[in-house]
């Protein structure tokens, strides 16, 4: 099929898409984190295609996205945790993973059949869009599944065009990198994913320890030991590049290492972890080539959204 780039300017442009997702198309759409591959969450028919398009596994959920905590009472069982989380970070980039209510007009793919469903409100034009089909879409990232999530519509087009409907091209991404999933524990928060919300930014709003989850079952959407992977070799922790490699940069690259590089795409020269997020995927997707072989990544601190960053570079450099 051919896929329409929609310019997301304006009332028509976003009522246009709200109506392409209630005839059952799809459409990606941008959020404040990356852009969205969306469906109407209670078209089993659409819901199926996000699956096909992207290459998919069926056991891996999706991020449900509304306007808001009133709509998100329709879909999950909330409590005064998730209120106080909700009311802190949405609409914004916090997925909360809550219990689902019985006879929720969701289908079953897009919770895996889990007995829980994954719920994010997002800021900006896809929050009107919600507001005109006054019902959840899914949406998880509009890439092919495992590889780079994209922050622009012509990422997502390097890997969905003549796949999905149409996508609204809504320029960059301003986070750049996923949501945070986290599921309210009672006396705790887990952390299921890292990302734009960090966990101290969690502890701060709730008032409550942020566990980490094990990691050994897939509880949330973003859990896949190999994702976001280029076609090349990551090799990450490297503090300059080898001969020959495409290197990711991050803080003030000596100039005789960088003439060693291929090529070099620089995060952030001030080390600002912020700035380095929003251009993460931006890098994979740079160098993300069949004749990119090889590929090094600079030494990233670990603390506040450097957690979102190593998880994903983690997954970028898993073995495939």
């Amino acid at each position: 099929m051919e896929t329409r780039t929609i310019p997301l300017q304006g009332e028509a442009a976003e009522r246009d898409v709200a109506e392409r997702l209630a005839r059952g198309e799809l459409v990606a759409v941008p959020t404040e984190t990356v852009y969205g591959l969306a469906a109407d969450a209670a078209n089993g028919e659409a819901v199926a295609r996000i699956f096909e398009a992207k290459g998919r596994p069926r056991f891996n959920p999706l991020i449900a996205h509304v306007t808001g905590r009133p709509m998100a009472e329709r879909y999950a069982v909330t409590d005064a945790l998730a209120h106080r989380l909700m009311e802190a970070f949405w609409p914004g980039p916090l997925t909360i993973v809550l219990p689902l209510r019985p006879g929720a007009p969701l289908h079953p793919l897009v919770t895996a059949d889990l007995p829980t469903v994954a719920l994010r409100s997002p800021q900006g034009g896809l929050s009107r869009i919600l507001a005109y089909l006054d019902r959840a879409v899914a949406a998880p990232s509009a890439n092919r599944s495992g590889r780079v999530s994209p922050t622009s519509a012509a990422h997502v087009l390097r890997t969905l065009d003549g796949r999905i409907e149409a996508v609204a091209d809504g320029g960059a991404a301003a986070h750049g990198i996923e949501s945070t999933i986290v599921q309210p524990g009672g006396d705790h928060v887990v952390l299921l994913r890292p990302g734009a919300v960090t966990a101290a930014e969690i502890e701060a709003a709730s008032g409550l320890p942020v566990r980490r989850h094990d990691g050994h079952t897939i509880v949330a959407p973003g859990q896949m030991r190999s994702h976001y992977a280029p076609h090349g070799r990551v090799r990450l922790d490297a503090p300059e590049p080898l001969a020959g490699e495409h290197f990711v940069a991050f803080g003030r690259l000596p100039e005789a290492a960088a003439a060693r590089a291929a090529a070099v795409f620089q995060l952030s020269e001030t080390g600002d972890l912020r700035e380095a997020a929003s251009r993460l995927f931006d890098a994979l997707s740079t160098f993300d080539a069949p004749e990119i072989e090889r590929i090094a990544v600079a030494p990233i601190p670990r603390e506040g959204l450097g957690e979102a960053i190593n998880d994903r570079l983690s997954r970028a450099a898993a073995d495939r």
